[in-house]
């Protein structure tokens, strides 16, 4: 029997990156993502929705998203793993539960600004990810010719 476990998203992150050190000197990024939809109701009003999804990204592709300069605001496409975690907190004694995405690819959809940071603007074609070399890689050539699905 097959499995798939998948996560893609486009959004946009809700606050800068948190980057962390582990004793055994792994990194790792943490950050919200929100994802909105927009659509009218039954009155004809447009309306928006936005979900957050917490992200967490580990070793290689942490190290690259750091070396990067991400910060909040930044537009991300991302792939990954939808993970659930529990853990009793020390201050309440209770248990809690979260569900992460633990990212294996990104690419970032917003275009550099003046301070050498990213904001919201069009495409600079930069992916990266376990499994893709850690320069920017175009995400399409205008030249093709195919419709894009959205």
């Amino acid at each position: 029997m097959a499995y798939l476990n998948r996560a893609t998203l486009i959004g946009n992150i809700g606050k800068d990156p948190e980057i962390k050190t582990l004793q055994n000197g792994r990194k790792f990024v943490s950050f919200s993502l929100a994802t909105s939809k927009r659509y009218r109701d039954n009155n004809g009003e447009q309306k928006e929705e936005t979900q957050w999804h917490n992200i967490v990204i580990w070793g290689k592709t942490a190290e690259t998203f750091e070396n990067i300069g991400i910060v909040k605001g930044t537009q991300l496409y991302i792939e990954g793993e939808i993970t659930n975690r529990s853990w009793t907190d020390q201050t309440t004694g209770q248990k809690r539960n979260t569900t992460e995405i633990n990212v294996s690819s990104f690419q970032i959809l917003s275009s550099m600004n003046t301070q050498g940071t990213f904001g919201n603007g069009a495409s600079n074609g930069g992916a990266y990810g376990a499994n893709q070399q850690t320069r920017p890689q175009p995400a399409y050539n205008s030249s093709d010719d195919f419709d894009l699905p959205f």
